[in-house]
């Protein structure tokens, strides 16, 4: 444990020193700041709570920014150490490979909490100071969106580890990392939505869109923070689909986990094995 603890603040360390925890934390709130002020503008004509908006506008971007964040800062973080020849420098001290994973993925995944609790507890805090009226079904949905918006985060992370472990250079982790990115965030639903479209409810039943959706982590998180709650459901027009689809909030967290966990083992394995 204490090996792990200090790879963990060591990953820690270099991020403060690669600014990643400052230009992390910046553009979060930056933009969750903005959305929650523009965003929340006309709540008090249409009738609709202003952090329900915020929930809205928020898992929206979460989902495609915070991936693409967390593949950036793992996609380098065992083949990068190789390249650089640190990582026998590390190995050479008295700790497991299997550590070595678990501190580096500990101490990228606290940068990526840190950054998202207080990027979005900021827009938060914006609306309670302005005297917006939040009653506690919305700061429950805010709640699940920054848990879930960080399993999120964990879950690429995990997949760059993979990544990591088994290219052999950074340039083609790099490109792998990006390419994952655009096909579970964009290319994904629109090639589902595809599917949809040409079946026409013919062959494709409901059973089988809830297993397409819980095979990509972006759409569990989009179903759990999206179609969770009934007032940000109606708000993100996501009413229909969530009385359509059976997919309980507890089964979604649980992929979510998967999503963390197998990529994890698999990156962890792949490394034990590997030859530096």
């Amino acid at each position: 444990m204490r090996e792990i603890v200090i790879i963990a603040g060591k990953e820690i360390q270099e991020g403060l020193r690669n600014r990643w925890v400052l230009a992390t934390t910046l553009l979060l709130l930056a933009l969750s700041l903005t959305l929650s002020f523009l965003g929340s503008a006309p709540t008090g004509n249409v009738g609709v709570r202003a952090l329900d908006v915020v929930i809205v506008s928020l898992s929206s971007l979460t989902i495609f920014l915070l991936p693409l964040i967390a593949l950036l800062i793992s996609y380098d973080a065992i083949v990068g150490e190789v390249d650089r020849g640190t990582m026998l420098l590390l190995l050479s001290y008295p700790v497991a490979r299997w550590q070595v994973m678990l501190g580096k993925f500990v101490g990228h995944l606290a940068i990526l909490a840190f950054a998202t609790i207080l990027g979005y507890g900021a827009s938060a805090a914006a609306l309670a100071v302005t005297g917006a009226t939040i009653d506690p079904e919305s700061w429950f949905a805010f709640g699940r969106l920054i848990g879930s918006s960080v399993l999120l985060g964990a879950a690429f992370v995990a997949i760059g580890y993979l990544i990591s472990a088994k290219v052999r250079d950074r340039g083609t982790a790099g490109g792998i990392a990006i390419g994952v990115w655009l096909l579970l965030v964009l290319l994904y639903d629109m090639a589902i939505l595809g599917i949809l479209v040409a079946d026409q409810g013919r062959m494709l039943s409901a059973d089988a869109l809830n297993v397409l959706l819980l095979l990509n982590p972006a759409d569990a998180y989009r179903m759990f923070n999206l179609a969770g709650s009934a007032g940000v459901s109606s708000l993100a027009g996501m009413a229909g689909v969530a009385e359509s689809l059976t997919l309980p909030p507890l089964l979604l967290v649980a992929t979510l986990a998967l999503w963390v966990l197998l990529p994890l083992a698999a990156a962890t394995a792949i490394f034990s094995r590997r030859e530096l």
